[in-house]
């Protein structure tokens, strides 16, 4: 670190010790005695991830791998997935670095150099995009290299790259959305914006897939005789990337260059821009951003009727909790469209939809049940409250199930019109999945600010682990259920119902 403050490089030396503190309480949930357990996981889920992605990749033949336009595009659209994903957490991390640090005021009256500061972020937010971009990549990355070559290793360097592009466009798109709509929208913008282009990529893919191959499966696509046709020759640019992730040098190093010349170009264009809109920023509470709403008369109604309405109410009220769950929902548009197409044309895609909208329902309720349940920004206020406790959590239980029901119920009336016991397949088993996910919140719960949304994961790795367990094992049951095979899918749920009960015994349970 550099011994005299305010340079580049005790600045730098102040954003890695924060990141590091992030990431230890992202892991750790801020308790130390953890750190030898979270080792271990750590060493587990290494192991689990390089399993899976040699399952991944024995499925693909070497016929699947040639040298030629057919490897390239699948190598592209990889690439492709990581930029837009990539691109997503970049914007979430840039409109983190305009509304959630709390050292704005601190910041600017200080001496150091202002742009100076959000040089240094804004090269942090490259850096560890890049990063974890290749941290995700890595078992495949590792596999690939381990059954065709060492030659794939550059493929680090590939998806490093494409953390720095999608850094540049992530601050490019977050400055835009600034100028055009304001400091009071842009965090409402920007996190809508960075679900929509998270999840763009894959959807694009899969309404392809729908209209050639009536199945859910990108793959297919990019395999398809006519995609390959279509596509640039081999000697294109369009693939530098691909070639570059196959070992070829040269072309690799011209892809590092472009990439950190870009993040860099953005990063100078953009961080005295950065300096303006903090102060902008950090200003909006003073000028008023709590709009007062029409007088209304006050009506008595039950407790449990205005809790209810209270936990609707908030989640209306906060687009920027709103939008973190909107890529859930973006996710059942293919189904939707799958549907679309199929109706009236038989059950099969009927049973490939229904796993899928069952997961969502029981991520979506997990996450909607955090908010309801562990980030209540009134404890105090709700238990001086003339209720019981219990009414209290059948209120925001009931008002989580209700967001479900809104979501799910079309599908489940559009599922009735072409087979009654494929509606009720679905009907039941998101409410199970839903169910699930709020009990193992409820088990979970621990206080918390909703503003901690994106931290919610931290409170316990059990509580992470079996709400993706129960969401996935209710898909399962679902879809073997509605596929005809009752055996497979009394196994599976009974396995599910062995995950939750599990997990109730693993919970921490109340004292006093």
């Amino acid at each position: 670190m550099s011994a005299h403050p305010a340079t580049i490089g005790w600045l730098a030396a102040h954003e890695l010790r924060l990141s590091w503190r992030d990431w230890f309480y992202l892991f750790t949930a801020g308790k130390k005695g953890r750190s030898r357990r979270i080792g271990i996981f750590l060493i587990v889920g290494v192991l689990l991830a390089h399993a899976f992605a040699l399952f991944v990749i024995q499925r693909f033949t070497a016929a699947d791998f040639p040298v030629s336009r057919a490897n390239y595009l699948l190598l592209t659209s990889g690439v492709l997935l990581y930029f837009f994903l990539m691109t997503s957490q970049a914007m979430e991390a840039a409109t983190r670095v305009l509304y959630a640090r709390a050292d704005l005021e601190l910041l600017h009256s200080s001496p150091v150099a202002l742009r100076r500061v959000f040089v240094v972020r804004l090269t942090m937010i490259a850096i560890s995009i890049g990063a974890m971009a290749m941290l995700i990549a890595s078992p495949f990355i590792n596999v690939l290299a381990w059954r065709e070559g060492a030659q794939w290793l550059a493929a680090y360097g590939v998806v490093f790259s494409t953390g720095c592009v999608a850094a540049a466009l992530a601050i490019t798109l977050t400055a835009f959305l600034f100028n055009v709509v304001g400091p009071r929208r842009t965090r409402f913008a920007a996190q809508f914006v960075a679900a929509v282009v998270g999840a763009l990529f894959v959807i694009f893919l899969q309404v392809i897939a729908i209209f050639t191959t009536d199945t859910l499966s990108h793959l297919a696509v990019l395999r398809d005789e006519w995609v390959i046709a279509l596509s640039p020759p081999e000697d294109s640019l369009v693939w530098w990337p691909a070639r570059a992730a196959l070992g070829d040098g040269v072309r690799l190093a011209w892809v590092l260059g472009c990439a950190v010349a870009l993040a860099a170009a953005a990063i100078a264009i953009f961080s005295w821009r950065f300096v303006r809109y903090t102060a902008l920023a950090a200003n909006i509470g003073e000028s008023g951003s709590i709009r007062q709403g029409k007088a209304a008369s006050f009506r008595l109604t039950s407790p449990g009727h205005a809790l209810r309405r209270k936990e609707w109410t908030l989640l209306l009220r906060d687009p920027w909790l709103m939008s973190q769950s909107l890529m859930q929902l973006l996710y059942m548009l293919p189904p939707a469209i799958l549907l679309w197409k199929n109706y009236g044309h038989g059950t099969d895609a009927l049973v490939l939809i229904i796993p899928v909208l069952v997961m969502a329902s029981g991520q979506l309720a997990g996450g909607l049940a955090w908010l309801a349940i562990s980030g209540e920004d009134a404890p105090d206020l709700v238990a001086t409250a003339p209720v019981t406790p219990t009414s209290i959590i059948r209120a925001k239980v009931e008002a989580v199930l209700r967001a479900i029901i809104v979501v799910v119920a079309p599908f489940v009336l559009a599922f009735a019109m072409v087979s009654t016991r494929h509606a009720l397949v679905l009907a039941a088993g998101s409410a199970l999945a839903a169910i699930s996910a709020t009990m193992i919140q409820l088990w979970f719960r621990a206080q918390a600010r909703r503003a901690q949304f994106h931290r919610r994961q931290t409170s316990s790795r059990i509580a992470t682990f079996a709400e993706g367990f129960s969401s996935v094992g209710w898909a399962g049951t679902a879809a073997l259920y509605a596929g005809g095979v009752t055996a497979a899918s009394v196994v599976a749920g009974i396995l599910t119902v062995l995950t939750l009960v599990v997990t109730y015994f693993a919970a921490p349970k109340a004292t006093g």
